[in-house]
């Protein structure tokens, strides 16, 4: 697929739903953009890390007031919940986006880079942010129309500091029927939606190694024990752990990223140490490759008279989408951005997303909004997301908006009589 940046702009959003029709919709969203751009920015000029983002819950706050929502903010993190409480009662659907910035250099030459130095939005949570305010300003010049409540939340601390578990023990999910999140995706064309059922992004465990050997001269290797060699080994082993001992159709990846030993030419230091992380899509392969992973380690370590030392820390689990939701929001996409905007990815992304933990609370779904650079011809060649490089084309935030509009109106109306 190419990325066509004008897309937004040449073509109209298509919806049918009880409450908008398609034209309506289009303008609404097309008199939102603006606004949206103007907030996403002023948030990429001012990023935030972790769970205390005090000027991206500010500036939301100004976004949101006087839109008659009901508005709670966190404890102990600067989270936001904004309940919109419709005219008639129904169920209750949640729109998620996420607040945090990433510990990185921007080098992306837009002129509303990153102010902050070693702070930057390179992975669109800038975007999220404006989208959903977007929606919240339509949906609630619309509170009459709609038949039950969205929860709309703006959720810090997703770049692994684990926001939305301490927002689900803060109550976010209680009384929540569904739950929805987009993320861009500069890798996918403009005006595009991809999806999947079941799993759709990877669990995380992070590892430390210390191996320990005894240290000495270069040149006598011999009257030490090198850990070095035995570290090297290590990493070898473990992708053929990985190749060998892993379904190829339940995939795991294990990445070393880091190497440490040594301080000059002609020492053998006492201690090597490896940093990485594993991904997985299931339970029962995230369980066998740490299993698998440790016994690597431990013996090959023993096997050469050295000492180790593992710290594996579990982080996020597996994304996993709802099957009927996911056939509800392909329906949705189809019918706000056009027929052939939908598309299935064919296996799971082995990136991470706390959005999981919501999702093992109620059914819902994660899908990815293509915003390729219009200057990009091919999509697959756009800086990705955690790149220093990586921008987005504004204009595509019209699609996130309707998104999460079509996906809040459509889920309320045809759940309009079901229990509250």
């Amino acid at each position: 697929r190419r990325c066509r940046g004008d897309d937004v702009r040449e073509s109209r959003l298509v919806v049918t739903s009880v409450v908008f029709e398609a034209d309506v919709l289009d303008d609404l969203v097309g008199e939102m953009l603006p606004d949206a751009i103007d907030l996403r920015r002023e948030i990429h000029r001012h990023p935030e890390l972790g769970l205390d983002n005090p000027d991206t819950q500010r500036r939301i706050l100004d976004a949101i007031s006087g839109l008659g929502l009901d508005i709670y903010t966190g404890e102990g993190l600067t989270s936001i919940v904004a309940d919109l409480v419709g005219a008639h009662p129904g169920p209750t659907i949640l729109l998620r986006a996420d607040t945090d910035a990433l510990p990185m250099v921007e080098e992306s030459g837009e002129p509303f880079s990153s102010t902050v130095q070693g702070r930057a939005h390179a992975c669109g949570h800038d975007a999220h942010v404006a989208m959903l305010v977007g929606a919240a300003r339509i949906l609630s010049e619309h509170r009459d129309e709609l038949a039950g409540r969205v929860r709309f939340i703006f959720q810090p601390g997703e770049e692994g500091d684990g926001g939305a578990r301490f927002m689900i023990e803060q109550g976010v999910t209680d009384g929540v029927d569904a739950a929805f999140a987009l993320h861009v995706s500069p890798n996918i064309p403009v005006g595009f939606v991809a999806c999947r059922p079941g799993p759709i992004m990877a669990s995380t465990d992070d590892f430390v190694v210390k191996v320990k050997g005894k240290g000495g001269h270069a040149s006598t290797p011999h009257f030490g024990n090198d850990p070095i060699p035995v570290a090297c080994e290590m990493v070898g082993a473990i992708q053929t752990m990985v190749t060998r001992r892993i379904d190829a159709f339940n995939p795991a990846v294990v990445t070393v990223g880091k190497i440490s030993a040594g301080s000059t030419f002609n020492v053998i230091p006492e201690t090597a140490e490896l940093l990485g992380t594993i991904r997985t899509v299931s339970d029962w392969t995230r369980m066998s490759v740490t299993a698998g992973f440790e016994r690597v380690v431990r013996n090959i370590a023993a096997a050469h008279e050295c000492e180790v030392e593992l710290t594996m820390t579990p982080g996020y689990a597996v994304v996993r989408n709802d099957v009927s939701f996911v056939e509800f929001a392909k329906h949705t996409a189809e019918e706000v951005l056009g027929a052939d905007k939908y598309f299935e990815l064919p296996s799971p992304i082995m990136g991470a997303e706390d959005f999981g933990y919501i999702l093992e609370k109620v059914p819902g779904a994660m899908a990815f909004l293509g915003v390729c650079p219009s200057d990009i011809e091919n999509s697959l060649q756009a800086p990705s997301c955690h790149s220093n490089l990586m921008r987005i084309n504004e204009d595509a935030m019209a699609h996130g908006i309707a998104m999460h509009v079509g996906i809040a109106t459509r889920y309320l109306a045809l759940h309009a009589g079901d229990p509250a």
